[in-house]
């Protein structure tokens, strides 16, 4: 089979194997494909569902549309500001590797699980008092608290006029997902600046706050494309290991990652006083300078950076990595299982893209 190079200015070059589905990427997807780690000879997830993902991004845009314009403009500064879109592509997949074929009612669900994350993002940057999302000015920056917590709230609405029309199982698992996201959150916050966090706390933390979505889009993509219940169950642990590794990557890059891929600074869970892994580890490691910050309501940025060089310098970020990659494992012993298929090498590359990545 032949295959195509994209040119990648970060990265340098990414090897792509063409199918005989449509390989363009729709625009929104540009930035995240030119960001995308190189693996050899593999399958670019994102062009896997190039064509529904473009569907999704359209019921988006459509979905944020408000007589209320101010609604319509702080929805659209977040969605339209960039995003990796990792969950609608997992849910994506999910189906499409089991045979799913109408692809209406899973776009619908994808972009359901989109709103919902998206939403989640303006809840989070009031809690945290967050100036920057995505490279830009943050809509609680830019819009006010009391706006941007309204068109987080129509967010969540907006998902479930997608995700309310399936049947009691889907509707219950995004529900359940929605719980465990708000569970995560304020299991988070009882963390916050508190040395006495455990890995085991953390996991928790990570396994309702993040992992929620991945979990559930791979479930209900395998439910809707009609695999058998232990597959399906099956789907849900690659989509539960895959958000946590997802979530140790994005830890570890808030200490070693750059600021231009990223788009924000680095050591916002040191500003915030959010319990990340590599805080944890260094933590146990008895690094002082990481609990000052930690424990500090106002660190300031000299004593930020001291801890981040510490962090550095000791075992925590390699420590995570390890972690990360023992997840990201699991993720794929359930891949391999599947029969071979351009999707299932969708899902594969996606797990090694969400442990190599640098953005």
């Amino acid at each position: 089979m032949p295959f195509c190079l994209l040119s990648n200015p970060i990265q340098g070059a990414i090897l792509l194997q063409e199918s005989k589905r449509k390989t363009a990427h729709p625009s929104f997807l540009a930035d995240i494909v030119r960001k995308t780690p190189p693996f050899r000879g593999a399958i670019d997830p994102f062009t896997c569902v190039a064509e529904e993902l473009e569907l999704v991004e359209q019921n988006l845009t459509r979905s944020i549309r408000s007589s209320e314009h101010t609604l319509t403009d702080i929805s659209s500064h977040l969605i339209h500001g960039g995003g990796k879109r990792v969950r609608p592509l997992v849910t994506l997949l999910a189906f499409k590797v089991f045979g799913g074929g109408e692809i209406e009612d899973i776009v619908d669900i994808a972009t359901a699980i989109e709103l919902i994350h998206t939403a989640t993002l303006l809840h989070d940057d009031i809690i945290d008092g967050a100036e920057v999302r995505r490279g830009k000015e943050s809509a609680y920056k830019k819009f006010g608290l009391k706006a941007t917590l309204v068109a987080g709230d129509f967010l969540f609405i907006k998902a479930f006029e997608f995700a309310g029309k399936f049947d009691d199982t889907v509707v219950q698992w995004t529900a359940d997902a929605c719980t465990r996201l708000t569970e995560g959150e304020m299991l988070q916050g009882f963390f916050n600046r508190n040395s006495d966090v455990t890995f085991e706390d953390y996991l928790e933390i990570v396994r309702r706050k993040t992992a929620s979505l991945f979990q559930t889009g791979a479930r209900v993509g395998a439910y809707l494309a009609g695999a058998t219940s232990p597959t399906v169950e099956k789907m849900d642990e690659y989509g539960l290991n895959l958000g946590i590794a997802f979530q140790m990557i994005d830890d570890v890059l808030d200490v070693v990652g750059h600021k231009e891929l990223l788009g924000k600074p680095i050591g916002m869970d040191l500003r915030d006083g959010n319990p990340s892994l590599p805080i944890i580890l260094a933590l146990h490691e008895g690094q002082q300078a990481v609990a000052d910050t930690f424990e500090c309501n106002h660190p300031t940025e000299d004593t930020i950076r001291a801890a981040i060089e510490a962090i550095s310098q000791g075992t925590a970020i390699q420590q995570a990595k390890t972690f990360s990659k023992s997840y990201a494992e699991q993720a794929l012993k359930v891949i391999k299982k599947l029969p071979p298929s351009l999707y299932r090498n969708g899902l594969k590359t996606l797990v090694q893209l969400i442990i190599e990545r640098d953005f």
